[in-house]
């Protein structure tokens, strides 16, 4: 039995393991070795699909329920919950088990082998300023991934990860501000590291400080969401009734992914009547009907992600959208990003200025910003880390694989 490193991210995942190769990440998504984190339950052919079939299957328009951001339920209410399938219910703790069971069974397909014990990844913090709530959500995350069949599992957290990786490429002794950020949480940690301590057990002592927020892609996308698509579905729009709005919670619903289903139910839409009833802009409201009637939310989250990553390469993009009734494009700049989520990059910026205060070092002392997570793609983001640590070197790294390879390192200490 072979043992792994297993980044299950919010919004992808990945898989490492040691071989005659050396240090290598497996296939999970045909010759890709990121996986989207995505489940599909496809209603239509009876079958459960993972990764890029998943969206496909969702987008091509098969019936059936869409999930993705499953590992944002760790550490709430909601991982006890259960939600509506075609036939029954399931548990969103069953819907992660589901997806976890598919990932074990590619992985060892690809590597011809079994494997069994495994080193996961997990944020510095699941819940931020609750560490019962955070202890309960490992705890939960390794009862999952021992019923998917591991043998034993431990945690490492992601940006240790990351530096561990990072720690075979370096010459000499650095400080290294490692910034992991992900779909859901950010993660920052100031590390020592080098070459004559690559061999260490015990690196406790070379973790200087670390910190987390929960905060990542999906609510950089729930944001830009609300600044420009929802809008135009009745957010913030007039009641007949002076004073009044519409009401917020209906649009952050559709803005979060977990939450988009909790509207196609003939509850909700009979809510959603009453609120065109008495709107004064109801033909915004009949939008907002519109793309829940068809259960286009999914599909509205994915155009507004898309249009969130085009920014961080261009300075204006389209979001073109079906909204049920009919084609609207809108035109989106990156200023209209930043404005929308500027809040969400200070908070990372102010977060990593409290890990280098823990760390007792300042900025100029940072030899090397590790970049990770393909949120560190988006040009505020990337400003807001950098302006910490304005002196040191940027290494790239693998921005989706550094923390499963590192992992994996960290595996083969454990495990042998």
């Amino acid at each position: 039995m072979t043992a792994c490193g297993l980044d299950f991210g919010t919004s992808n995942t990945t898989l490492g393991v040691q071989d005659a190769d050396g240090f290598r990440l497996l296939a999970l998504d045909g010759t890709r070795t990121t996986l989207p984190t995505a489940v599909f339950f496809d209603f239509e052919h009876d079958r459960t699909t993972i990764g890029q079939a998943a969206i496909d299957g969702y987008v091509s328009g098969v019936e059936g329920r869409l999930m993705r951001s499953i590992k944002s339920m760790l550490g709430t209410d909601l991982i006890d919950a259960d939600t509506a399938l075609r036939k029954g219910r399931i548990s969103f703790r069953a819907v992660i088990g589901t997806f976890l069971d598919l990932v074990k069974k590619r992985a060892e397909e690809a590597l011809g082998g079994e494997l069994g014990d495994v080193v996961v990844g997990r944020p510095v913090h699941f819940v931020d300023g609750d560490p019962a709530g955070d202890a309960a959500a490992e705890e939960t995350l390794g009862q999952i991934a021992r019923a998917a069949g591991f043998r034993n599992v431990s945690f490492q957290f992601e940006p240790i990860a990351a530096a561990l990786d990072y720690e075979q490429q370096v010459a000499g002794e650095e400080l290294a501000l490692i910034a992991d950020i992900g779909g859901g949480t950010s993660d920052f940690s100031v590390v020592r590291i080098g070459p004559a301590r690559r061999g260490k057990a015990d690196r406790a002592g070379d973790i200087l400080a670390n910190d987390g927020i929960r905060v990542g892609g999906t609510d950089f996308d729930r944001d830009l969401s609300l600044a420009t698509a929802m809008p135009e579905l009745g957010l913030g729009s007039a009641m007949k009734r002076a004073g009044l709005l519409a009401p917020k919670s209906i649009y952050f619903d559709l803005a979060t992914w977990s939450k988009i289903n909790f509207l196609y139910t003939a509850k909700a839409m009979a809510e959603l009547e009453r609120l065109q009833r008495d709107s004064a802009e109801p033909e915004k409201i009949e939008r907002l009907i519109g793309v829940v009637e068809h259960r286009q939310g999914h599909a509205l989250a994915m155009a507004v992600e898309r249009t969130k990553i085009a920014l961080s390469d261009h300075e204006a993009t389209q979001l073109a959208l079906d909204w049920g009734d009919g084609d609207l494009s809108l035109a989106v700049d990156r200023p209209a990003l930043n404005r929308a989520t500027g809040s969400l990059a200070a908070r990372i910026g102010t977060r990593i200025r409290d890990c280098l205060s823990d760390a007792g070092v300042t900025a100029d002392r940072i030899d090397a910003v590790f970049l990770t997570g393909g949120s560190t793609l988006l040009p505020q983001v990337r400003a807001a880390i950098l302006a910490e640590a304005p002196g040191a070197r940027v290494v790239e790294g693998n921005i989706f694989g550094s923390v499963g390879l590192g992992l994996t390192v960290e595996a083969l200490r454990r495990y042998g």
